[in-house]
């Protein structure tokens, strides 16, 4: 566990070694402990992954951030859908005060559930790899669209558009919805596409009132041994969405944005092949990122 002499409001923690808690994953993002047989405690690190590489480069506070974002949303999509979040305090898991200080604001204790597997892709508007394929095809995963669309234009409708969760260092692959009623059948099948674009929905219309536009994002659900679906992970991040400021939104061009792709956009920049090792960061792209990661924290949570 690393933290830096910067003053910023939370250590800098690139990775985590608990002492008295078995580490059982290790993602692009977040470690997760086993606490016992129906509880797990996920800390949200300040690493950064492009292009599915991790950079060696954190970025201040993002961990923090994107544990306030999810917990934020967690909070208010219950009507919705329930979620993994516990009540116990992280003083019950984690004993020693120096480990609890450089955890504080980033961490969750949650349910151990059954993950689900695909990633929920929901579709606003026509954007990355959606519009390259729109170009190509005129639809977007399968799904035909009128002709005539731009870059960034909002679509008629939001498309559930699921992807396979990849390991480590390889690349998530759209799937049709077909192909996920054959992974978990015709009814939960649906319950997650419905649930999908109820979240989104719900979710796009508060940011837009805050001067945020949603243009897509990745849920991931889990379920309980009754059954129940469960929302899971990281919910409407900087990291899992595509934030774009309202007031600079313009159709026909790919919008400025809250999420990392300030630092997709330097990297293109870079003569590199796209895999580990990633390059280090300038110190002004540490700091340019984070403060699109606090700004859109700022934003969502902040009064309409």
């Amino acid at each position: 566990m690393s933290s830096d002499s910067q003053p910023h409001k939370t250590p800098t923690v690139f990775r985590t070694a608990l002492r008295g808690l078995k580490r059982i994953h290790e993602g692009k993002v977040r470690d997760i402990y086993a606490v016992d047989a129906e509880t797990m405690l996920i800390v949200t690190t300040d690493r950064l992954s492009a292009f599915d590489v991790v950079l060696p480069d954190p970025i201040p506070e993002k961990g923090r951030v994107l544990n306030e974002i999810s917990n934020f949303w967690f909070g208010r999509t219950g009507h919705i859908v329930p979620n993994h979040l516990t009540d116990r305090p992280l003083e019950s898991i984690v004993k020693d005060a120096d480990e609890r200080a450089l955890l504080k604001g980033r961490t969750a204790i949650v349910r151990r559930l059954s993950a689900l597997p695909i990633e929920a892709v929901v579709r606003g508007y026509l954007i990355g790899s959606g519009w390259k394929d729109y170009q190509r095809s005129g639809s977007v995963c399968g799904i035909a669209l009128p002709s005539g669309l731009k870059q960034a234009e909002r679509l008629p409708t939001p498309l559930f558009t699921p992807a396979t969760k990849a390991a480590m260092g390889e690349h998530d692959e759209n799937i049709s919805y077909a192909e996920v009623v054959g992974l978990m059948g015709a009814e939960l099948a649906a319950r997650v596409r419905d649930t999908a674009i109820a979240l989104y929905n719900f979710a796009a219309e508060h940011a837009r009132n805050r001067g945020i536009i949603i243009a897509d994002t990745k849920f991931e659900f889990g379920v309980t041994t009754a059954g129940q679906l469960t929302l899971i992970d990281e919910v409407l991040t900087p990291d899992s969405s595509r934030f774009w400021p309202a007031d600079t939104y313009r159709v026909g061009t790919s919008p400025p944005s809250f999420d990392k792709q300030f630092v997709r956009d330097y990297l293109e920049t870079l003569d590199w092949n796209k895999k580990a090792p990633g390059p280090r960061l300038p110190q002004d792209v540490i700091e340019r990122t984070s403060e699109n990661y606090r700004e859109a924290l700022a934003r969502l949570t902040g009064p309409a």
